[in-house]
């Protein structure tokens, strides 16, 4: 007895994706490992019991960890704020263009190379060069978020405005550096600010809401 054969039915709500189309839950995936290894490696060059020749105290402690802390801190918090930031974005795009993947991947290997130039700078922070070389890799890394929000709002919403901000910081902090590394840090902090124009920069309303 012949068996007759029917179309597969797509599930509700799921979309026939065109050839140049790709689902961006899939990078998801990708940058969620990504991120997770990146900012694990950060700690990587965080002084290890072998720094120490006997029991360390308190004063050998801070002596070894102060100023690496420090710079760990920034690119970890940095980099969970541009995961949050990454995530929020993909929510509002379920299907990407091929030039939104490669744009992604780009900034996703901007993360990857953090901790690289935080290990260099959690050594050598009182250079102005390595200083520099840090903060012109933040700049990339707000540069390229803030073009992906653009890419998919198109305008001046609030989560484009917030997405500028820490690039509008990134800049001035890195020039900064240039003469004064260890001042730098300060300036860059500010970068967080963008989360506070996110939440109080006008009322959400329709698809930005």
């Amino acid at each position: 007895m012949a068996q007759s054969s029917s179309p597969k039915k797509r599930a509700p709500g799921m979309t026939e994706l065109k050839p140049d189309q790709f689902e961006m839950r899939r990078l998801e995936s990708l940058s969620n490992t990504i991120f997770g290894v990146a900012m694990t490696l950060l700690a990587y060059d965080l002084p290890k019991a072998a720094v120490f020749t006997s029991a360390p105290d308190w004063s050998d402690l801070a002596q070894a960890y102060s100023g690496k802390l420090a710079g760990f801190a920034l690119s970890f918090i940095i980099a969970g704020l541009f995961w949050i930031s990454h995530h929020r974005r993909l929510a509002r795009q379920p299907v990407g263009s091929r030039g939104a993947v490669i744009l992604n991947l780009f900034f996703l290997l901007s993360i990857v190379l953090l901790p690289v130039t935080n290990g260099l700078y959690t050594n050598y922070d009182t250079s102005s060069a390595v200083a520099v070389l840090y903060g012109l890799h933040l700049t990339a890394i707000a540069g390229l978020n803030a073009w992906l929000w653009w890419t998919i709002l198109g305008g001046w919403r609030r989560e484009t405005m917030a997405s500028l901000f820490p690039l509008l910081v990134f800049i001035p902090g890195t020039i900064v550096a240039a003469f004064a590394p260890r001042v730098a840090p300060f300036l860059w902090f500010i970068a967080f600010g963008g989360l506070l124009i996110r939440r109080f920069y006008g009322t959400p309303s329709g698809p930005d809401a």
